[in-house]
């Protein structure tokens, strides 16, 4: 028995180029792919990323770890969440259900011979897709939304090395600054510098109150 691949390699050879362009035989996806590759070319490509000195380039997407594996219908389908045996119920429903839609179409059509518009408007098919889409779709449990937000700041095209650099130049120089202020404020009350533990203990309080560093210590 032969396999798709080797059934793709035999029409090849049968038919020609103009054959297989109208024909309904397609290769398989690149890289061992079910379907066909669908990711975006790089024109296409929004999503960005900041390479430096202001400067953005496209994402390059990684492929998939998953890529030749059929994926269950339960991680794309909502499961059915009643106990078996409950179809008579849900039958009743969708009579009841049928019912008001043929109620409801009947009375479009005679308020269409009066000429009057009609009160409720039939569906549009691509609401009626999204709504079924919605209802087969996984539920996922709803995360309750953080009391304070923080506020996005606009992409400055800077790496984070970059803006590593920027947040521990400002911490190491409000550190600087405070460091002189204490030893002046030293020198005020004494009439001199301090020297040796009390130096220590005097930069120790202020590396406390003002880490020069993230992580509070000196880099």
């Amino acid at each position: 028995m032969k396999t798709f691949q080797e059934f793709v390699l035999l029409a090849e050879a049968a038919y020609d180029a103009s054959v297989m362009s109208s024909s309904q035989i397609r290769k398989t996806g690149e890289g061992g792919r079910i379907g066909a590759k669908r990711v975006k070319t790089t024109p296409e490509r929004r999503r960005m990323k900041a390479v430096g000195g202001g400067k953005f380039e496209p994402v390059e997407y990684k492929p998939r770890k998953d890529i030749g594996t059929q994926r269950a219908r339960s991680t794309r389908e909502q499961q059915p969440t009643q106990e078996r045996g409950s179809a008579d119920v849900r039958a009743k429903a969708a009579a009841a259900a049928k019912e008001e839609r043929k109620k409801a179409a009947l009375a479009r059509i005679a308020a269409k011979k009066a000429g009057q518009k009609p009160e409720t408007a039939k569906p549009k098919a691509k609401e009626a897709e999204k709504t079924a889409t919605k209802l087969l779709s996984t539920k996922k449990p709803e995360t309750p939304k953080p009391e304070t937000a923080k506020e996005k700041k606009p992409p400055s095209g800077k790496t984070r090395a970059e803006r590593d650099k920027e947040r521990n130049a400002a911490l190491r120089a409000k550190y600087n600054a405070e460091k002189q202020k204490a030893l002046a404020g030293y020198k005020e009350v004494h009439g001199k510098l301090p020297t040796g533990k009390e130096r220590t203990k005097l930069l120790a309080a202020v590396q406390r109150a003002h880490p020069p560093h993230p992580s509070g210590t000196l880099k």
